[in-house]
């Protein structure tokens, strides 16, 4: 503290370590060190807790009492100062912006000395060393806040010709299941940010819950079936899973709607039911939620499905509430979200595919195939995506049209591949895409 300014947050500290000893995975993707702490007991426990998650020992109030020693009980506050750290953490989804913010007070505190030392060296008669010795304290402050990667370069050299060794075929990601589509692609990659965008009812949920279906039981996965987390911000739960019954169960759709099935239709969706229930799929339909509730449970995810590749499928990114900061401000709130949405794939090392809704604008021009300035709110978004697909429909626009439920995925953008269209069928009564070579020989 410099006079009437705190440069501690007690809060901020506390909710960061309750939060870790309420989930203890929280801890390998921090990226704090003990002195970001203020006070000498947090850096304590923190020291603790990084020293416990190394050797592999469990994280808890029992563990940490045992690693410092009941002598040195006092010195982190008690056994009931770590109780009163579990009860302050009310949420773990926050815990981003609680690191960002203890970083943040102890680089003012650091400031205040390099000032204070700055001023006490203010009468020296060598000034341009005094200077000097200033700027690099600052610049050293960067130095501290960062990961103790030293970028090197030599074991990615060996990891890269060990890959090269082993050739992997067309599908080095997670497939979609969808033959062309994957031979553009190679797969939907991990660390991938992806857009599918189209207008109202053009397929954009059909689309991406049929790759959801394919990813967990396609054989091309490795013999491992994929893990895949929906987050619907329109449809229910329940809606989802019924949809996802019609296209995996080949199933009339209107049958499951009006609960009319036939004998052969029970039979198929008791078979359905059996997949669904042993699938690595969670489904997520709270309105409403914001990207810190999305990361929470999508982190929680990645260690209940440990081992598996794993995609996220948010159903559609413009829903998604926002930053109050930027309330009055809709291209920087979806900026935003668009930012921490590639900031996820890359963290959690999975494939992460938002829905987007395109602007009217496309239904003013004569060609109606989407382009890039047609995403709502399009500029952070364009620049973050690794992947941008529009979907289209001849028959939306053309009722009478040769081209009859064929839908064009157009990829406009891929960070590392081509970019071309891929052409599918769409099979109405079961809210199903097949290759069109499935569809001609059927």
């Amino acid at each position: 503290m410099t006079g009437n300014i705190f440069y501690f947050n007690d809060e901020a500290e506390q909710q960061y370590l309750g939060a870790i000893l309420q989930e203890p995975d929280l801890i390998k993707y921090s990226q704090l060190k003990p002195i970001h702490f203020y006070r000498q007991q947090n850096q304590s426990i923190y020291k603790a807790l990084q020293e416990l998650d190394k050797k592999g020992d469990p994280i808890d109030i029992v563990s940490v009492i045992e690693h410092v020693g009941r002598e040195n009980l006092k010195g982190i506050g008690g056994r009931k100062y770590l109780t009163e750290l579990m009860n302050a953490s009310i949420t773990t989804a926050k815990q981003a912006f609680y690191e960002n913010l203890i970083i943040d007070y102890w680089k003012k505190r650091e400031i205040a000395k390099v000032g204070v030392k700055l001023k006490e060296s203010s009468n020296s008669d060598d000034t341009s060393q005094t200077i000097q010795e200033g700027i690099s304290s600052l610049m050293s402050l960067e130095d501290a806040t960062g990961t103790d990667d030293d970028g090197s370069i030599n074991n990615d050299l060996v990891e890269i010709y060990q890959e090269l060794e082993t050739p992997k075929g067309d599908v080095t990601g997670m497939p979609s299941g969808f033959t062309e589509l994957d031979r553009m692609t190679s797969g939907f990659q991990r660390q991938e940010f992806i857009i599918v965008a189209a207008r109202p009812s053009v397929g954009k949920t059909a689309f991406c819950l049929n790759v959801a279906s394919n990813f967990m039981e396609n054989p091309l996965n490795l013999g491992k079936a994929g893990a895949v987390g929906i987050f619907s911000l329109e449809m229910s739960r329940k809606q989802l899973i019924k949809r996802m019954q019609s296209s995996i169960g080949n199933i009339n759709a209107q049958s499951i709607r009006t609960s009319n099935l036939n004998a052969d239709e029970w039979g198929r969706l008791s078979k359905v039911n059996g997949v669904l229930d042993c699938a690595a799929l969670r489904i997520f339909d709270q309105p409403g939620m914001t990207i810190n509730d999305i990361w929470a449970k999508a982190r929680k995810m990645k260690r209940e499905f440990e081992g598996k590749d794993m995609m996220i499928i948010i159903d559609y990114l413009q829903l998604i509430v926002g930053n109050p900061v930027h309330r009055g401000n809709r291209q920087a709130e979806i900026g935003e979200i668009s930012r921490m949405l590639k900031q996820m794939a890359r963290e959690l090392d999975i494939a992460v595919i938002a829905l987007s809704q395109l602007s009217r604008g496309v239904e003013q021009r004569q060609e109606k195939r989407p382009m890039m300035s047609d995403i709502r709110e399009s500029g952070q978004i364009e620049q973050d995506a690794d992947v941008i697909a529009f979907l289209y429909r001849d028959d939306y626009y053309d009722k009478e049209t040769e081209n009859k439920n064929i839908i064009e995925i157009i990829i406009a953008k891929q960070r590392n591949g081509p970019v071309g269209t891929v052409s599918l069928a769409f099979v109405k009564e079961y809210n199903k895409f097949v290759n069109l070579e499935y569809r001609e020989s059927a």
